[in-house]
């Protein structure tokens, strides 16, 4: 049995969270929670659990709320090319999106996001260079407007990105290392550029796996 520990703290909103994972064969068992739950004396505010089979199906279930997030997934064939499909619907909100990606070969796939009702859709490609440079342009047909992403691979366990939203001028830093020895972490700033004001926020994510 495996079990791992992921903690996150966002600067902008002085919060923290955390999420307890443990494989118990085929299935996943996770309890996540965040500062409300043990401020002020341990209560159920922001405490979730879930239920995964990798591949295969995620049960959120949000307590506070009494919510519940159902979410499967599968993969079919499109000329000789795999299909994964990603069925996700959320009982609180009614809230369904249906998500697809052909991988074309190693190197390329196209993905499309759609969600039920608002009829908002996004269509990304993603091509991968030399198996360490990913390139990311993504275009949202609500919005009518671009977003693009560029990653680097570094040493193997490193990945530097960068992203830009042009409907917001919304501009992304990312750090991430997945490290099968260390572990993992993320460190992500976010950059926002309107007129000459700049704002920032740092968010850090580290995840510690244990046997």
């Amino acid at each position: 049995m495996k079990t791992s520990l992921k903690a996150r703290y966002e600067t902008d909103k002085s919060s923290a969270a955390a999420t307890l994972a443990i494989n118990a064969g085929d299935v996943k068992l996770r309890a996540s929670m965040t500062d409300a739950t043990v401020v002020n004396g341990p209560s159920l505010n922001g405490l979730s659990l879930s239920v995964e089979k990798p591949g295969f199906f995620i049960v959120d279930y949000n307590v506070p709320r009494q919510d519940v997030r159902f979410q499967f997934m599968n993969t079919i064939r499109v000329a000789e090319k795999p299909l994964n499909l990603t069925y996700i619907h959320g009982r609180g909100d009614n809230r369904t999106v249906l998500d697809g990606t052909l991988v074309l070969d190693s190197a390329n796939k196209v993905s499309a996001n759609y969600v039920f009702g608002s009829g908002n859709c996004k269509l990304k490609y993603a091509y991968v260079h030399g198996g360490v440079r990913t390139f990311e342009p993504c275009y949202d047909l609500t919005k009518n407007s671009w977003d693009f992403a560029v990653s680097q691979r570094v040493y193997g366990e490193d990945v530097f990105r960068a992203s830009y939203q042009t409907s917001s001028k919304l501009l992304g830093l990312e750090w991430s290392r997945d490290s099968k020895l260390n572990g993992t972490f993320k460190v992500k700033n976010i950059v926002c550029r309107i007129g000459w004001k700049i704002a920032s926020d740092v968010f850090c994510c580290v995840a510690r796996r244990k046997r």
